[in-house]
């Protein structure tokens, strides 16, 4: 059984995270079940900077794995905003609500041939120590509605359909999300990795 803190505190985040890492497997734990985990400054440029960051700063204060992401959405017709920023884009990070509304807002005369955007995820995986030892990314293709659409998932997932589908991430069942979203794609290309790091270990 690998130990491993999954670095952050995004329940919606964790809970696609546990379903990638099977618990016969890891033995995951999110900062909310870790006292003294700290909060760290994601200062990065780049989705993949943030993620080494998340995952090295806590690893090093904790003195355990740390497997860390970072993702968020970026916009074609906006030179690839929200990007890093996708989280606090309307300034209060987390608030799903104000960063649609400021998308579509952004967004507002431009035509629906132009709205073309991708979800980006970098996954980082820290040692004990603060070392880099696994880093992998993930990318889906889609594009941004008019208004939003579907209960389901988070972020900008009501505005972000899937071509294929004809649907928003927010109106996919989880079981179709994971086998498309970047997140998915970025720990599947993650797993086989850590599988030959822990067997080495």
């Amino acid at each position: 059984m690998f130990d491993l803190v999954l670095g952050t505190n995004n329940a919606k985040k964790l809970i696609e995270l546990r379903l990638m890492l099977p618990a016969e497997h890891y033995s995951l734990h999110s900062l909310a079940e870790i006292p003294d985990s700290i909060d760290v400054e994601e200062t990065g440029e780049t989705f993949s900077e943030n993620a080494v960051l998340k995952a090295t700063e806590q690893a090093k204060h904790l003195g355990r794995w740390v497997l860390a992401e970072d993702s968020g959405l970026a916009v074609d017709a906006l030179g690839g905003a929200p990007g890093v920023y996708s989280a606090r884009y309307a300034g209060r990070h987390g608030d799903d609500e104000a960063n649609n509304a400021k998308l579509l807002s952004e967004l507002a005369d431009v035509p629906m041939e132009k709205r073309t955007a991708r979800y980006h995820c970098e996954v980082c995986l820290s040692d004990p120590d603060g070392n880099v030892r696994i880093t992998t990314g993930g990318v889906c293709g889609g594009v941004i509605r008019t208004e939003p659409s579907g209960s389901g998932g988070f972020g900008y997932d009501p505005l972000f359909e899937i071509r294929e589908y004809h649907k928003t991430f927010a109106e996919l069942d989880l079981t179709v999300k994971r086998a498309l979203s970047h997140r998915s794609r970025a720990l599947r290309e993650l797993l086989p990795k850590l599988r030959r790091l822990i067997s080495q270990q």
